[in-house]
């Protein structure tokens, strides 16, 4: 691996165009895991062939977004993944939604609206239990959370953990951590659990689902002593009960 890498340090002043986007992803799948290559993006062809089948055209920052890494499945495709090309749909709600993502279970989905795809960088939506719902204002700020959400639930497990919150640990995230400047956006399972927010600090990386008493805290280390790290700062009751280092640590992702 290389250097100590901060999230919220890369993404310092937000993501203000489609270029920081991929800048962004690209640092981070280099510091995380390995480079991106020509070979880890959605081949041409294959855009064009979802895209006759679909009958409209993709907003250029998806296209964009599948051309950089849509077949690196340690950076989209753990958890809530990218579609394959030939996977996307559209909903039948608010006049049509191309839908590029989903809840591992189908339960939620993301996606564009069909009046919106002519923008380069459209607004996305989620369908949250209840209903269709703004997630992002722009593509490439949902690809940015698309990467960390499914980089966090990586890393062969045992670099990923995940506690509920009780009311004297709520302070500890943002009193310990730095917040990752990604705006507020909704979670797909309850009103309750809004906003989700990003905390980070050198090869850590910790996303809070809610504000409130019990709100979920998942967190990722690049190794596995940086998760240790965590759990000891914020002594929660940790749900996979993994509180001692290992002498031997299994890949970054």
């Amino acid at each position: 691996m290389s250097g100590s890498f901060d999230v919220a340090e890369a993404l310092d002043g937000g993501v203000s165009d489609r270029e920081r986007a991929w800048a962004f992803i690209r640092s981070f799948a280099r510091a995380w895991g390995e480079p991106l290559t020509e070979g880890d993006g959605t081949p041409g062809a294959e855009l064009a062939q979802a895209e006759a089948l679909l009958g409209c055209s993709l907003p250029t920052a998806l296209h964009e977004f599948y051309a950089l890494a849509g077949a690196r499945t340690d950076l989209v495709a753990n958890q809530d993944p990218l579609l394959p090309p030939h996977m996307m749909f559209v909903h039948d709600e608010y006049d049509g939604v191309l839908v590029f993502r989903s809840e591992n279970q189908g339960c939620a989905f993301w996606g564009v609206r069909l009046t919106d795809l002519a923008q380069d960088d459209p607004p996305v939506l989620v369908q949250a239990r209840h209903g269709w719902v703004p997630f992002m204002d722009r593509v490439s700020l949902a690809c940015v959370e698309l990467v960390l959400s499914e980089a966090l639930f990586g890393g062969g497990g045992r670099l990923y953990n995940a506690c509920e919150l009780p009311g004297d640990l709520l302070g500890a995230v943002p009193e310990h951590f730095q917040r990752v400047q990604l705006p507020d956006y909704p979670m797909w399972t309850d009103p309750e659990e809004f906003p989700v927010r990003w905390f980070s600090a050198p090869d850590k990386l910790l996303r809070q689902d809610g504000l409130g008493v019990h709100s979920w805290l998942h967190v990722r280390g690049r190794t596995r002593a940086d998760l240790d790290a965590i759990c000891e700062i914020v002594p929660g009751r940790w749900s996979l009960g993994y509180t001692e280092s290992l002498s031997s640590e299994p890949p970054p992702f």
